[in-house]
């Protein structure tokens, strides 16, 4: 008579972790089989989950885990491919057959400009087949899970500083319609919430062809030092269109990002943005910039003050009017040369609307200059 011995109980319990183990493993593509990549894209970095891998085919799965409007290049060796804009939440994929080398990757949104916000490292390709060791899921280390994102280079900490000085004519711009809806409209949709009260901008708000010459100067140092530590130093002097004289005070910037509006630390030197980069309000075309900023700044109307928490949005950028009637001459104006001096005034929150139209005051000095300062 044969007899068939049950496994010991220590010998179960050796098949059941080794199943677990084998079960656990990652899985190595097959040779032939396209390496995988997954990247993350966000205000303003671009993380990938392996930063070298073996030459050949290669996906790259892309999410946009940020709050604007991304895309994700890969460039170097002869090679330019990008994805289309990939809207916060989503993803795209993008297959392409590397040989060894370094290549470029980042975000070319608003003609690099995210880019030069940070949103830029390098992948390294290696010589060899692919395998496992370069595959999805395992670094140029090897063995490190993919869910170690590998992130790119951080904005220079490097200070930049820059001086102002407001020249040419002055217009108060005062409430009206918005000369380009058409072309804004599409780029309202990616909005959300602020779609509704931008679409009443649209029709009377303070963008508009509806300008009117006054006197003032302003001036003002601003320092870029990165995603904190941000200054600015100024004084606007001006009288409106009622003979109103206005006086404004900078020494503080706004920090806190909102959706679509980011504050870049409260001062940020060279950018690319609003019209269709989707980046700040389409109500204003599309720009370059040699220096933006947000700050709070105390507000004086004939001397008396009227708020210490006034919310100020100061460019410098190129030119959007005409010369003669000062109407917006262009929805697309990043070529233009940059002497453009833009100057908006809010209520803080909760404070009342200034005594002025709109209760905003918005004013342009449309023949300005810059110089490096000192940092």
């Amino acid at each position: 008579m044969s007899y068939t011995h049950a496994p010991s109980v220590r010998n179960a319990r050796a098949l059941l972790l080794a199943a677990v183990a084998l079960a656990g493993a990652p899985a190595h593509p097959a040779p032939g089989d396209p390496a995988a990549v997954r990247a993350k894209l966000s205000e303003w970095k671009v993380d990938l989950s392996q930063r070298t891998i073996a030459a050949g085919t290669v996906t790259f799965t892309v999410a946009n885990v940020g709050s604007i409007p991304h895309a994700f290049e890969v460039e170097g060796q002869g090679i330019e491919q990008e994805t289309t804009v990939i809207q916060p939440g989503s993803s795209a994929t993008l297959t392409l057959t590397l040989k060894p080398g370094t290549y470029e990757v980042y975000c070319p949104v608003g003609k690099d400009s995210h880019k030069k916000l940070g949103m830029n490292t390098r992948l390294t390709v290696v010589g060899g087949t692919h395998s496992g060791s370069a595959g999805y899921g395992d670094s140029d280390m090897g063995g490190v899970h993919s869910s170690q994102m590998s992130e790119s280079p951080a904005m220079g900490e490097h200070a930049q500083a820059i001086r102002v000085k407001s020249g040419g004519p002055v217009i108060q711009i005062l409430p009206g319609p918005f000369p380009f809806p058409d072309s804004a409209a599409p780029i309202l949709k990616q909005f959300g919430d602020e779609r509704e009260g931008l679409e009443s901008q649209v029709k009377n708000g303070p963008y508009s062809n509806n300008v009117t010459p006054i006197s003032g100067a302003f001036t003002f140092t601003a320092w870029d030092k990165g995603a904190v530590r941000d200054s600015v130093d100024g004084v606007a002097e001006f009288r409106t269109q009622d003979g109103a004289r206005w006086r404004l005070a900078l020494d503080r910037v706004q920090t806190k990002d909102v959706p679509h509006h980011p504050r870049f630390g409260g001062v940020i030197l060279g950018l690319y943005y609003h019209g269709n980069t989707a980046v700040h309000t389409p109500l204003v075309p599309t720009i370059n910039s040699a220096v933006a900023l947000w700050a709070f700044g105390h507000l004086y109307k004939d001397g008396a003050l009227v708020t210490d928490n006034a919310m100020v949005h100061v460019m410098l950028l190129s030119r959007t009017r005409r010369d003669g009637d000062f109407a917006l001459a262009c929805w697309d104006c990043a070529k233009n040369k940059i002497e453009e001096l833009q100057l908006q005034i809010l209520p803080g929150p909760g404070e009342p609307k200034f005594d002025a139209p709109g209760g905003f005051l918005f004013v342009n000095w449309e023949k300005s200059s810059s110089a490096k300062a000192a940092s």
